[in-house]
């Protein structure tokens, strides 16, 4: 009652209170309307103040203030916050930019170990030297500050971003001549200069396929008890595998090869087999980078005994992506290749050859669908 507490009593109209019913059991009114909507009713119905604060959960000046303004300004001012005069900013402008400017400047370029900053250790520098570079202000900044501040400026020195720099000089001109090949296969293969037909393939190595050998059986899978496959981390590695790969953009046909090595030797040996494949009256257009086994010495004396059957097309320097076996290369990855287990280096090579043959028995015409053929 009021002369429990001192205050007068606190009126409100059905409507206020029905209204502050519904807010003290909303679940999507922000908690300090709902405490206080508790409070105005707790209060209205002659609870103490200190056990109207055990029960709503906060403390007994939070209590005060909420019915002060509610006795003062009504009930839907005691719900609502004061407006109040906010402090002037602490942070000058020019301590941000001092501190953007930290972000923005490598550590070890300041004398430190670090390659790149973190949150905390920026905090701790700029703490450091604040008073010694004139900004006062940053002398006790916490991580959260610094955090806030480069916020503001979208930075995230944290973080690393990897790009590749263009190196080759002709990228554009090599990227143009590949494409117009493409564009060629696709609107129809032209015979080569002296009316001889000329078939299309793309060429290049997939290194480093991991033999894998399990330590432990792999358990099936068991209805309404294991949903998946179950399988020991761990593992034995029986070496890696170089996987020689050419694709016919005409036809999807892939002929390939896999070797313990990748050399001039192993490379050669795939151009023997694409050579036999194909009529020998046909050009063969290869599609390839500047690998330094497509043009050794050694290569290109294998070349010589073969002269007009092969004509090179160079993808630009770390252009790899413009090469359409890597499509090929990236199909393999997601289908027989995924999570593979072997029992031997030898079974390896034998599961990639069934798998190129379960390819080629149902084979896919890769197009180039990535760049506009009318800009070229």
């Amino acid at each position: 009652m009021a002369w429990m507490t001192r205050k007068a009593p606190l009126t409100m109209r059905a409507e206020e209170r029905k209204h502050l019913e519904k807010l003290s059991q909303s679940r999507t009114a922000s908690l300090r309307r709902v405490q206080r909507a508790r409070i105005l009713l707790g209060y209205a119905g002659g609870q103490r103040l200190r056990v109207l604060a055990r029960q709503v959960g906060v403390s007994r000046m939070t209590v005060e203030k909420c019915l002060k303004k509610a006795l003062a300004m009504g009930v839907e001012a005691g719900l609502s916050d004061l407006y109040h005069r906010p402090k002037a900013p602490v942070l000058t402008p020019e301590a941000k930019a001092w501190v953007v400017s930290l972000a923005c400047t490598a550590p070890k370029a300041l004398g430190l170990a670090a390659e790149m900053w973190t949150r905390r250790a920026l905090a701790g520098y700029v703490r450091t030297h604040a008073e010694g570079s004139g900004h006062p202000c940053l002398a006790k900044a916490a991580k959260a500050t610094v955090h806030r501040i480069l916020q503001g400026q979208t930075l995230r020195p944290h973080k690393i971003t990897y790009y590749l720099a263009r190196k080759d000089p002709q990228f554009e001109p090599k990227m143009r001549a590949v494409l117009l090949v493409y564009k060629e296969v696709t609107l129809g293969q032209p015979p080569a200069s002296d009316g001889r037909p000329v078939i299309t393939v793309s060429v290049d190595e997939k290194p480093g396929v991991q033999a894998l050998a399990p330590v432990a059986p792999d358990l099936p899978p068991v209805p309404d008890q294991y949903p998946t496959l179950s399988r020991d981390y761990e593992y034995k590695r029986l070496g890696t595998a170089s996987l020689l790969a050419s694709l016919d953009l005409q036809d999807g046909h892939v002929i390939a090869q896999v070797h313990r090595k990748h050399r001039s030797r192993e490379f050669i040996e795939l151009l023997k087999e694409i050579d036999a494949y194909y009529p020998p009256e046909a050009q063969i257009r290869v599609i390839l980078d500047n690998h330094s086994a497509h043009i050794s010495q050694e290569t290109r004396a294998y070349l010589a005994t073969r002269p007009n059957r092969f004509a090179y097309v160079h993808t630009p320097t770390h252009g790899s992506w413009l090469n359409l076996v890597e499509t090929l290369f990236s199909k393999m990855s997601r289908t027989f290749l995924k999570h593979i287990r072997v029992t031997s280096w030898e079974e390896l090579r034998q599961r990639i050859e069934k798998g190129v043959a379960e390819i080629n028995a149902h084979p896919v015409v890769h197009r180039w669908r990535n760049f506009d053929f009318a800009v070229l």
